[in-house]
């Protein structure tokens, strides 16, 4: 499996992906944002796109769509739930279907509701698991549910499918916020050693080399997987006063609702 992650440089920090097969040059483009780019990598690296997988319905994730298949004739493929808002999708999917490009990449797709109600990760196993998650999972943090999506949604979805993946998965999200991502853990857990180390390596890195975290890693660093860290627990009460309780669901929907504002 050969990976391009291609690096919009817009004000929303949007990650674009080309994913190809090693023996024979096809290509899924992933959340296509800027048509441009992503066809002229594709030249550069002599792929062929022959598929698109949007992760979900919001525009910086499905405007690049419409350029890449007049260019390749590409088929569109997207959460069946989601499949009308996006238009002109070929293949509607849903939570268990797999994607193949070329003979030896495979994806299992990942029903993963919370940033929308129609939300695709894609993972791939294999000695190094992959993850593109699209806006659900970012380094260090999670995605919003401002645009259509629900927090206990995000919640079950973190807690119960993405936790669950192996520790060495590795995460390719729909966007760069690590650095600020990393603040926010910070502000919250000050005494996070790993987050700290993590956000004095990156100062200065630019978008399109910022390193490639694992699950393992967010654990350690992402306070959305840390909900029964005592530190993060009562910094956040100080914050969330309406907080009563300290159960993980209470946890991060107080979390999703502070990093809304912060």
């Amino acid at each position: 499996m050969l990976i391009e992650r291609i690096w919009a440089a817009n004000e929303l920090r949007n990650y674009q992906y080309l994913i190809a097969s090693e023996s024979s040059g096809e290509a899924l483009a992933v959340d296509p944002l800027d048509a441009a780019a992503v066809l002229a990598r594709a030249r550069e690296r002599g792929w062929t796109i022959t598929q698109i997988l949007n992760t979900h319905e919001h525009l910086d994730h499905t405007a690049g769509n419409a350029g890449v298949v007049a260019a390749t004739g590409a088929r569109v493929m997207a959460h069946a739930a989601g499949a009308a808002r996006i238009g002109g999708v070929d293949r509607a999917l849903r939570g268990g279907d797999r994607i193949q490009v070329g003979r030896d990449v495979a994806f299992q797709c990942l029903d993963t509701p919370g940033h929308t109600m129609a939300h695709i990760c894609l993972y791939a196993e294999g000695d190094v698991p992959l993850l593109f998650s699209g806006d659900t999972l970012f380094n260090a943090g999670v995605g919003n549910c401002r645009g259509g999506g629900d927090p206990v949604s995000l919640y079950r979805t973190c807690s119960q499918v993405l936790a669950s993946l192996p520790p060495g998965t590795r995460i390719y999200p729909g966007h760069d916020y690590l650095r600020r991502n990393l603040e926010f853990t910070l502000s919250l857990e000050p005494g996070n050693a790993a987050a700290r180390a993590l956000h004095e390596r990156t100062a200065g890195t630019a978008p399109e080399v910022m390193p490639v975290l694992t699950l393992g890693e967010e654990l350690s660093i992402n306070t959305f997987f840390r909900l029964t860290q005592p530190e993060l627990v009562e910094n956040l009460r100080r914050r969330q006063p309406a907080m009563t309780a300290a159960d993980a669901r209470t946890v991060f929907l107080a979390l999703r609702e502070l990093r809304n504002s912060w």
